[in-house]
Order: structure tokens, then sequence, then C-alpha cells
């Protein structure tokens, strides 16, 4: 009988070491890098003869890119989010102005220490391609900012909470934050809160919180917001730097969409007024999913899945 049953146990424990393996596989090849990315350029277009109603003869464009890379890995988590956008409108009897200009990158590590809450630190920086100028970006007028002027480096750390892939919150009471001014017109007091005539860079530290909630409004529309507040301990801390950002997306085909944004920003080292731009294309868009990431308990933004 114990001869008999020695080809079957073979066999059975052949079977279960092979099991073992491909065990092994998934979960070695289960991917910890998530990549959630969007390129896009939106047209626009107008052109009149003999209509009696007005107008003028128009063409504009408009390109960006917007990645999020997430690295998450047992108690690690590493977001890294890259958003370049730039555009321009050529208008008859007007000329070329700019209608879009921004550069985002931010950076933040952190490790969680209990459920969906992270010890964090990260970076950000945020600035422009080229020049703007007062008058609608008219270069006859008066230049106004340019690349790195201003621009904004914020290094700090705090805690991250991370229910879902669709809401992130970060609050830092650590932060710094350099104000850098490197085109020579514009180091002059006053300007972006510079101290003195010739200075290049301002220094503040104080709180910085920054939250992202992405909402699924139906198939293929969805809308993406942001929101950040700063206070800075060393100066008027009760001058609050409030920034939004919504991104409405309609998706029409997997090649074809629809973005709006609206941006608000209030600043009072830039103006003491509430700004505001907001913005309107339809064109080509190229959705990147690069799947599933190896954490079960979140759902990977499916609201972006093609």
């Amino acid at each position: 009988m114990k001869i008999k049953l020695l080809p079957f146990i073979v066999l059975l424990g052949i079977h279960l070491s092979a099991q073992e393996r491909n065990d092994a596989a998934v979960s070695d090849t289960a991917k910890v890098w998530s990549i959630k990315g969007q390129n896009t350029l939106m047209l626009n277009q107008a052109a009149f003869s003999n209509w009696v109603g007005g107008g003028a003869n128009n063409v504009g464009w408009l390109a960006g890119v917007n990645y999020n890379l997430t690295y998450e890995k047992g108690k690690d988590l590493w977001e890294n989010i890259i958003i370049l956008g730039y555009g321009q409108n050529n208008t008859k009897g007007v000329g070329t102005r700019k209608t879009q200009d921004v550069i985002n990158l931010s950076t933040n590590y952190g490790r969680e220490f209990a459920k969906n809450w992270y010890i964090s630190a990260g970076a950000s920086l945020q600035t422009q391609f080229a020049p703007g100028y007062a008058d609608g970006n008219n270069p006859e007028a008066a230049k106004i900012s340019n690349f790195m002027a201003p621009g904004y480096l914020n290094m700090g750390a705090g805690v991250t909470y991370r229910p879902n892939d669709n809401f992130t919150a970060t609050m830092r009471p650590a932060n710094a934050r350099w104000t850098f001014v490197l085109d020579k017109d514009l180091q002059y007091k006053g300007m972006y809160g510079l101290k003195n005539d010739g200075d290049s860079s301002l220094f503040q530290f104080g709180f910085l919180g920054t939250a992202i909630y992405k909402l699924k409004i139906m198939d293929n529309i969805t809308l993406t917001n942001t929101g950040s507040v700063f206070s800075n301990y060393l100066d008027h801390p009760e001058r609050l730097v409030l920034a939004y950002s919504g991104i409405l997306n309609m998706k029409i085909n997997k090649f074809i969409s629809t973005n709006v944004t609206l941006d608000l920003l209030y600043d009072h080292n830039q103006i003491a007024k509430t700004q505001l731009k907001q913005t309107l294309g339809v064109g080509f868009a190229y959705n990147i999913d690069n799947g599933r990431k190896r954490s079960e308990n979140k759902d990977n933004q499916t609201w972006m899945k093609k």
C-alpha cells in the first residue's frame, strides 16, 4: 500500500511546489508603481467674412501634460505630480497672446504609522515658461513675470492622510517657502514681497496644507479639485496664501476630450486681490494608465480608466 501511495504523494508534492512558485511569482511581479497621465492638445479657431455682427479672425492652441506617479510598497508611499501647460492665441489686429503657462512639480514621501496616516516630507516647485505682461500679455506693456520670476519652492515635513486614491490631504506645520525672482527687471522692493531693490529671493517659514479630491461625476466626466493654504509664521501670519485649481474633463472617446479649468489665487505679496483664470478647450487627449497597483485596499483611481 505504501508503494502504491508513493507516486500519488510525489505528484501532490510537485503540484504544491509549483503552486507556491506561481503564487510567489504573482507576488513578486505585482506592480508597486502606478502611472496615470494625460497628454492634451486643444485647438480653437474662428473666422469672419462680411459678418455684420463683427468679430476678428483668431486661432489658438493649448498643450499640456498631467502625470501622477505613485510608488506604494508595504508602509511606503511616494507620490509625484508633473503638471506642464502652455497655450497661445493669435487674433487678427491684436497679435499673439499667452493663454496658459504653468509649471507645477511636486513630490511627497510618507511612511505609514496608522491606517491611512503617514509621516511625510516633500517638496514642490511652481513657476512659468515665458514672460507675462500687463494689459493682457501685450509685449509692448510692462513686464510683470517671467520664468522663475516668481518661482515658488516649498520644502517641509508633516503628516499625510490618504484613505483612498481619490483623496489625499497633507499638513506640514514645518514648511520652508522660497520665492525666487531671477529676472533683474523685476527685482525691486515690494515686487513679490522682496524687501530691498536687487533682492532675488524671499524666505518664509510656516504652515502649508494641501488637498486633492477627485470626483467621478458620471461616465467619462471627472472633476479634479486641488487646494492649498500657506501661513507665514515670520511675518503677518494672517495673510494666508490661498489657491484652488479645478479641472473638469469630459471624455468624448479614447482620443477626443473637452477640458474646462478654473484657477483661483490670493497672494498678498503678488496683489491684494483675488486672481482668476479660466480656460475651455476641445481637442486631442491621450491617457496613460499603468494598471493595477500592488495594494488591494485601494481602487487605483478607476475613475480615470479608459
